[in-house]
């Protein structure tokens, strides 16, 4: 089978930079097999690409590797990174973008130094084609991911990535609002468990609401949080939009208490 490398990126489409990436990861093993996550991320957005590499990547085959470049401080001393978790392989910049992966049990973290996995002579602001392409298209095609170069140990995760859980209450963070408005948190389902039994509120802001299970418990036009298809909770408006009705947007706080 051939190697299988997912690409995320905040391109978009009309620049010649996903091109280039494919064509470099093709030039480097031509039978490597290439799928779009997406290139839409917003310009210099690390947060949303790391919520969308937690959402999608881990639906992939094992061993798929997943080429990610956000990189707002490409050139700096920022350490390119591969980070082996989960059964998948992950390349890009350490920045928080792999946050969700590095949480991942056994997950192991590499900076790439080793020659072999460099384009010469090397752009100091593209190394998306110039290091992590050629790196991913060699890992997915075998190169055994501890000669990539030395280990690392304190690779950086996004904070608002992870919630603060204690007995009675949890306090998390918006960390993306989807295209329908839905106001999606970092707080998981395993969060929710930690309060034990009996009926939860959810507060953002001035807005207070009941968790349900699915938008259909509450009438159109109201407001409920739920958990989505990738176990976060997030805050919904049933038949709308939550962001537009509540006002809420990335990285307003949201918090979970039990109800009296």
């Amino acid at each position: 089978m051939r190697g299988l490398v997912t690409l995320t990126t905040d391109f978009g489409t009309r620049d010649p930079y996903v091109g280039a990436l494919k064509g470099t990861l093709l030039k480097t093993v031509a039978d490597t097999h290439i799928v779009d996550v997406s290139h839409e991320i917003p310009p210099q957005d690390v947060l949303s690409g790391a919520y969308l590499l937690r959402h999608a990547a881990m639906e992939f085959p094992l061993d798929t590797v997943h080429l990610a470049v956000v990189d707002p401080s490409v050139g700096s001393r920022r350490r390119p990174l591969v980070v082996d978790a989960g059964g998948h392989r992950w390349v890009g910049p350490d920045n928080g973008l792999f946050s969700h992966a590095l949480s991942l049990p056994y997950a192991r973290a590499f900076e790439i130094t080793h020659p072999d996995l460099q384009r010469q002579p090397m752009s100091a602001t593209f190394h998306g084609r110039d290091l992590f392409a050629p790196t991913a298209a060699r890992l997915a095609a075998g190169f055994p991911v501890e000669d990539v170069g030395p280990g690392v140990d304190d690779a950086y995760r996004l904070p608002s990535m992870c919630a603060s859980v204690n007995s009675d209450r949890i306090e998390g963070a918006i960390i993306y609002v989807d295209h329908f408005g839905n106001a999606i948190s970092c707080i998981t389902s395993d969060d929710l468990l930690s309060l034990g039994s009996g009926e939860l509120r959810v507060r953002c802001g001035s807005t207070q609401v009941c968790i349900v299970s699915t938008y259909a418990d509450v009438a159109a036009s109201q407001s409920a949080a739920l958990l989505g298809s990738g176990d976060l909770l997030e805050v919904v408006v049933r038949d709308g939009s939550a962001a537009a009705k509540l006002g809420l947007k990335r990285e307003d706080a949201i918090i979970v208490e039990r109800h009296p």
